[in-house]
């Protein structure tokens, strides 16, 4: 192993057994700093001690105009129909900013371990990504997504839980499809009340989600007609959401039947697992939730990051006056 890739490895060890970060953040670190040992192999730098504050800006630079195939950043050789042959393609400002993060970690753990004589990242800033406000759909967008799996086979009581699940408690992706079913709180014993999940959040930080009752039947009729069926063909996984062979549904998986239900459900904007968190955030807003309260339901370890939220509260409500109120313009 080169030294710069037993560097990256010690760094993903501390992150993994020290900080006890979770696989799904550790292998995004993973990934940010194969580009980075990528980027550095192509500027002939085999070692830890021949990387300079220079080259991590280089680095940067070919973060936000990307790698074309002839290796230099600025464009690249184009196909057929016109676009460049990438090896890494450009970076939004915000992966960009993560992934310089990411190099700037690995660099202090560097310098801090002994690794390294000295750290050459420390006077490199990230970019500062613009703010963007997270997308929320209508709710009678959810709600017709919400409807298009139906009821009719196992798979679709499975979909109709999952996106059910996913409004219904402002879940991460991996947090849904990571459920067991003895996670599940008083949803078959207590029919008439309110049940509730116990979910395992980023830093490996346990909350308490209740569940809705139009969630809670679908996760029941899930239970009870569906998850049988699927369980059969696979070997007593104790995943509460299966796939078609009777393994636990990955993240993947769960993306892509949120894409092909989008479509059946004629959603034409851009749809994604955190769509859902984002409209059960917003649609809480607008109904008079506290902020507080939305912020523990989505195991923010901030209300700062919550509050960019009640943004597009504001911008709804300045909407709602514009079309309503017959002296606004």
């Amino acid at each position: 192993m080169e030294p710069i890739e037993r560097m990256i490895r010690s760094f993903l060890d501390h992150l993994t057994v020290e900080r006890g970060l979770s696989p799904n953040t550790v292998g995004g670190y993973r990934r940010d700093l194969q580009r980075y040992a990528d980027y550095l192999s192509a500027e002939h730098i085999t070692e830890p001690a021949g990387i300079t504050p220079a080259a991590i800006t280089g680095y940067a630079v070919s973060l936000a105009e990307g790698v074309p195939e002839s290796g230099k950043s600025g464009g690249g050789p184009e196909n057929a129909g016109g676009r460049p042959h990438w090896r890494h393609p450009p970076l939004a400002p915000s992966s960009a900013a993560r992934a310089l993060a990411a190099v700037r970690g690995l660099h202090r753990f560097a310098a801090e371990e002994g690794i390294t004589a000295d750290n050459p990242a420390a006077r490199i800033k990230p970019p500062k990504p613009p703010r963007r406000l997270p997308k929320a759909l209508p709710l009678d967008a959810v709600q017709a997504l919400l409807a298009a799996p139906g009821t009719e086979t196992p798979t679709a009581l499975r979909d109709t839980a999952l996106l059910e699940l996913l409004y219904g408690t402002g879940g991460r992706i991996s947090e849904i499809v990571g459920l067991d079913v003895d996670e599940l709180s008083g949803l078959l014993t207590e029919p008439d009340e309110v049940g509730g999940l116990r979910v395992i959040g980023k830093g490996s930080k346990e909350r308490f989600v209740p569940l809705g009752r139009y969630a809670k039947k679908a996760v029941t009729d899930y239970l009870v007609r569906g998850r049988p069926q699927l369980a059969a063909r696979g070997r007593g996984n104790p995943a509460l959401l299966l796939n078609a062979r009777g393994g636990r549904l990955s993240r993947q998986g769960a993306w892509l039947i949120l894409q092909q239900t989008a479509d059946r459900a004629k959603i034409n904007t851009e749809i994604s697992p955190h769509t859902l968190r984002h409209s059960f955030a917003t649609h809480l807003l607008d109904g008079g939730a506290d902020v507080r309260v939305v912020q523990e339901l989505l195991g923010h370890a901030s209300v700062t990051t919550t509050q960019i939220y009640t943004l597009i509260t504001v911008d709804h409500l300045r909407e709602v006056y514009l079309t309503s109120h017959p002296r606004a313009n």
